[in-house]
């Protein structure tokens, strides 16, 4: 990895703020600051929220933070997270970390955006479901967000609040292909993507086949296999393919672009870079599990720690999902960050069926693509923040607000420390989960500070930004590359 820049033009880049005069806030100094479209060594001015200069003689501000021999990149954006239950199941799915907690974790990882997978209760409809989580999230959350409202019941009240959600400003919709309603509704779910897309919103979908993962779950618990070392065949990769390859025929009969979340094998890959070939609006992100371990780590007794949906994949996939990272088949890498503590991964007694699927994540997100992505060589300096923050920007109607640093823009942004090198331990997370599948691991390239929309939330080590302070962030058209 080069750590060197050319110097900004001493021509400054600047923008007027809503206060008049020079006085600033927040100056970044001597950073090399790097942004999807640009690397330069600049000092950056904010003011109100928001960048106001790049480069140039920068005045001085309230506060000052020295960033030579540092990166200045834009705040991670990870649009797929779990901060609130699903209440509606039987049992019902609670993760530990609420808005404050998980924000918490974005923030020591330089994550400043989340967009949360958002549930309704049993017969809450649409816009009730993201009006409440919105005022929930209003009073916890540390770092912006956004809300995913997850489409359970495709019923005609239901599909005539989609184009009030968009006027509202939530861009996206989720659709679990899991659900055991799916096939028995699907062509409701079609008409809901059709109306999504001709209200410019994108369409996150699961992707995985309900039928024949219960045909296979129940084939295995007949034959004495149904405890978590058989998990990865419950859900083989032809259950995951084959989902995909339907959702891309829904993502053409509905003239709509769908965004196919964390997948898993080269198999989904292949048959989402089809449709991607044939000029269709299908984009994909991938997760951090996938990258980093494989099928083999459910041969232990700990292996419901590892279990997730997809399941983990083969050595061949995991390599896969590195080359479409680094060449743009693959979009994003979001966590997924679905947290439960060591003792309930690992409960007594849960099965193929009654394993809890999830891990705490999203601390590490930008860390672990930095080591193993940048600093191993898979990743360039500018496609680590495409992955991390502008691509998301771009697709779900955040860019140019979020996901670059430019004048106008939110400050949004992190110093980070390419050296800084940390051992992974699980006491020291801020997610209540308090463990990690990647304990006693290095990584290294770590924030030293993040910043939100100006104010400074973490500092060397310390969350200091206040819950609440977090904002819904409305968005524009979604969809687009």
């Amino acid at each position: 990895m080069v750590l060197t820049a050319a110097r900004a033009s001493q021509s400054p880049e600047v923008g007027e703020g809503r206060r008049g005069g020079s006085g600033l806030d927040l100056a970044i100094r001597g950073g090399r600051v790097v942004t999807a479209g640009s690397d330069s060594v600049a000092d950056i001015g904010i003011r109100d929220g928001r960048v106001v200069q790049i480069g140039g003689e920068v005045q001085p501000a309230v506060r000052e933070i020295e960033a030579a021999d540092k990166l200045v990149l834009p705040g991670g954006i990870d649009m797929h997270v779990h901060l609130t239950p699903v209440d509606f199941l039987e049992p019902p799915l609670h993760w530990v970390d609420d808005f404050t907690s998980g924000s918490q974790a974005a923030a020591a990882g330089g994550v400043t955006t989340v967009g949360n997978i958002t549930f309704p209760r049993l017969g809450e409809r649409l816009l009730a479901t993201v009006d409440r989580v919105s005022e929930q999230a209003g009073r916890e959350s540390i770092v912006d967000f956004v809300l995913h409202p997850v489409l359970v019941e495709p019923s005609p009240e239901n599909l005539a609040e989609i184009p009030q959600l968009s006027a509202k400003g939530h861009s996206s919709l989720k659709i679990f292909m899991i659900l055991g309603n799916f096939d028995a509704r699907a062509t409701d779910y079609l008409k809901a993507l059709r109306l999504a897309g001709a209200n410019q919103m994108i369409t996150l979908i699961h992707c995985e086949d309900a039928c024949v993962i219960n045909f296979l779950v129940e084939e295995l618990l007949t034959a004495g296999k149904g405890d978590p070392t058989h998990y990865s065949e419950s859900r083989p990769v032809f259950t995951e393919s084959a989902a995909v390859e339907r959702a891309v025929a829904f993502c053409q009969a509905a003239a709509a672009p769908i965004y196919i979340v964390h997948l898993s094998s080269a198999e989904a890959l292949a048959a989402a870079t089809r449709a991607r070939a044939r000029g269709l609006p299908v984009y994909v992100e991938t997760r951090p599990i996938y990258l980093v371990f494989t099928e083999q780590q459910f041969a232990g007794a700990d292996a419901g720690l590892y279990v997730g949906n997809p399941p983990l994949r083969g050595e061949e996939d995991k390599a896969a999902l590195w080359a479409a990272l680094s060449t743009g088949q693959i979009q994003t890498c979001c966590t997924d960050h679905a947290p439960w503590t060591r003792e309930e991964k690992l409960e007594p007694g849960l099965d193929i069926r009654t394993v809890r699927p999830g891990m705490a994540d999203l601390e590490f997100l930008m860390p672990l693509l930095f080591t193993e992505g940048v600093i191993g060589g898979r990743l360039s300096l500018q496609k680590f923040v495409e992955i991390t923050s502008t691509n998301a920007a771009k697709l779900f109607g955040l860019f140019p607000t979020k996901g670059t640093i430019a004048v106008g823009s939110d400050a949004d942004l992190v110093v980070w420390d390419p050296k800084r090198a940390r051992r992974l331990r699980g006491e020291e997370m801020f997610s209540k989960a308090r463990f990690n599948l990647l304990e006693d691991r290095e990584l290294t390239g770590w924030p030293v500070y993040t910043v939100s929309r100006g104010d400074v939330i973490f500092d060397n080590g310390r969350v200091i930004g206040d819950p609440g302070r977090g904002r819904l962030v409305p968005r524009g058209s979604a969809g687009t590359h």
